[in-house]
C-alpha cells in the first residue's frame, strides 16, 4: 500500500470508530468494538480480518511464532482496540511490538473506554 492509499484508510477507520462511539458511548466490553468497527468497515467494501495470526519473524527470517492482531485492514493496517478509562505506555509497546515484529509499518491504537474517543496512528520507520 503507498501512503496515499494508507491515509484514505486510516480516514474510513477512523471516521467508522467515531461513528460506533457515537451510536454505542463507552463502557462496553472491547470484543463489541471490534465487531461493530470490522461489521461497519465490511460493509463498506472493506476487507477486515478479526483475531488473525500475523507471523512474528527475528532479524534473519526465522519464524518466532504469530501475534493475534485484534483486526488487520486490507492485509496493511494493523488495528488494536482498547475498551479501557486511559490509554497507557503499555497499550502502545503492544502496537509498536505488533508492527516491529510483524514487518508492517501502520497500524492504529483505538480507545472506545473513554467518554472522548481515542485514536492515533503510529508508522514505524
Amino acid at each position: 500500500m503507498n501512503k496515499q492509499e494508507i491515509d484514505t484508510l486510516c480516514d474510513v477507520v477512523r471516521q467508522s470508530a467515531f461513528e460506533l462511539h457515537k451510536y454505542l458511548r463507552h463502557g462496553h466490553l472491547e470484543k463489541i468494538y471490534e465487531n461493530g468497527l470490522a461489521h461497519r468497515l465490511g460493509k463498506q467494501g472493506i476487507k477486515v480480518l478479526q483475531q488473525t495470526p500475523v507471523p512474528v519473524k527475528d532479524e534473519d527470517g526465522t519464524l518466532l511464532g504469530d501475534l493475534i492482531a485484534d483486526l488487520l485492514i486490507e492485509n496493511g493496517l494493523i488495528v488494536e482496540l482498547k475498551a479501557a478509562r486511559n490509554v497507557t505506555d503499555d497499550h502502545v509497546a503492544q502496537l509498536i511490538g505488533y508492527l516491529r515484529g510483524s514487518g508492517f509499518r501502520y497500524g492504529l491504537l483505538i480507545n472506545f473506554g473513554n467518554p472522548k474517543l481515542f485514536i492515533k496512528r503510529y508508522v514505524l520507520d
